[in-house]
């Protein structure tokens, strides 16, 4: 019996369900980057430390004009209290200095000689970052699972820390599979085509903190298959493109049950992308992907990419859609939903001429893809539409 096709949201929850995240470990905070946060993160220190000026000009005391008694730097804090009528220069980021009650900015203050007074008087507390204002010791500052980037990163050793929980990097092993295939892309006969879907998603993988393990292309026998399953066992996630549908060269299905492995589904309504199945094996998950090129993208960027997330342990693991209007007008879909190649125009998104799955030229120049429903109605220009971007450049 067949069974029908998931939604691409059903597909991908299901998917998901099969994942765990990997084991967390402590890394050096500069090892952490893309990585996932694996516990909350919590301060272990008060930033910032001390009340600080957040100008360059003088701490003041009281209302002027001021004497002025030395200077705060960045390092090198003054060394005693200010009473009233009493200053001291003081740089951005520096100390205040104890009684120091505001702070006169330089391009307010009239300087002479070791007497400061003010062309416009500053408000009590005006200029200062106070003690504790981001945070202080034991305060929460991440949950877990937000990715760790640059910005994220500098708040970890802000914090404290010079380490940093994470999920152990997982490890996918991705081939292509088909008797036309080549590892040779300059000599191809009439009959071959070069080997590109392990090379693009190896590449899509690599965007991610993991291993990659590519082989070369798989012939469309069942005993080279079932021998690559084998050989990979240990891998965390296994792609293999090609093979997914039910021609009788596809071998991926039987491949799988020749392993033990468990489908958990196959077929997905959407275009491009539809022979899509995922089957897990103990604790690796199995994806078969579709052989066409653009297809095997656009199931990778869904189906390959969320899973590799979770394994990292990310909060959010799914892409999400931005809307953007079309800068012309869009046909009618057909009655799968449909992701449309595109570009990003200065009016908008522009679908590309050219849709087939097998249409690596098209792909290689969008930017986007556009997420169409089912049985759309033609959208004119300047509709909004849900847009994923693919990030290329």
């Amino acid at each position: 019996m067949s069974l029908p096709a998931l939604t691409i949201e059903q597909a991908q929850a299901r998917m998901l369900a099969l994942l765990a995240p990997m084991p967390a470990e402590a890394v050096p905070v500069e090892r952490a980057l893309g990585r996932y946060l694996a516990q909350p993160l919590v301060a272990a220190r008060t930033q910032p430390p001390a009340d600080l000026s957040a100008m360059d000009g003088y701490a003041v005391a009281g209302t002027g004009p001021w004497q002025r008694l030395g200077e705060s730097r960045c390092g090198e804090p003054f060394g005693g209290p200010i009473a009233a009528g009493q200053c001291v220069r003081i740089s951005t980021g520096a100390i205040l200095p104890l009684g120091a009650d505001r702070v006169l900015i330089q391009e307010d203050a009239l300087v002479a000689g070791a007497q400061v007074s003010a062309t416009v008087d500053p408000a009590a507390g005006k200029h200062i970052r106070r003690k504790g204002f981001e945070f202080a010791p034991g305060a929460l500052l991440l949950p877990a699972g937000p990715w760790i980037g640059p910005a994220q990163l500098a708040l970890v050793r802000s914090a404290g820390h010079a380490t940093v929980p994470v999920h152990a990097a997982p490890t996918v092993a991705v081939f292509d599979s088909g008797d036309e295939l080549t590892s040779d892309p300059t000599s191809c006969a009439v009959h071959q085509i070069p080997a590109s879907n392990g090379a693009m998603l190896g590449a899509m993988a690599s965007s991610l903190p993991c291993t990659v393990r590519q082989g070369a292309p798989l012939p469309d026998r069942l005993d080279a298959i079932v021998a690559a399953l084998e050989d990979h066992a240990d891998a965390d996630l296994l792609v293999l493109t090609g093979g997914a549908s039910v021609g009788v060269h596809d071998l991926a299905r039987p491949a799988l049950e020749a392993v033990g492995a468990e489908l958990d589904f196959w077929k997905v309504a959407m275009k491009p992308g539809k022979p899509l199945m995922v089957a897990r094996r103990g604790r690796q998950v199995v994806i078969g992907l579709p052989g066409n090129p653009v297809s095997a993208f656009v199931t990778g960027f869904l189906f390959m990419l969320p899973a590799l997330r979770r394994l990292l342990g990310a909060a959010e693991c799914l892409p999400q859609t931005v809307s953007i209007p079309l800068a012309t007008d869009c046909a009618p879909g057909g009655p799968r939903r449909e992701l449309l190649r595109g570009s990003l125009r200065p009016d908008g998104v522009m679908p590309s001429r050219e849709q087939d799955s097998s249409a690596l030229l098209s792909l290689a120049r969008s930017d986007v893809l556009i997420d169409r429903p089912a049985h759309a109605d033609e959208a004119k220009a300047g509709t909004p539409v849900p847009v994923y971007l693919l990030g290329n450049g």
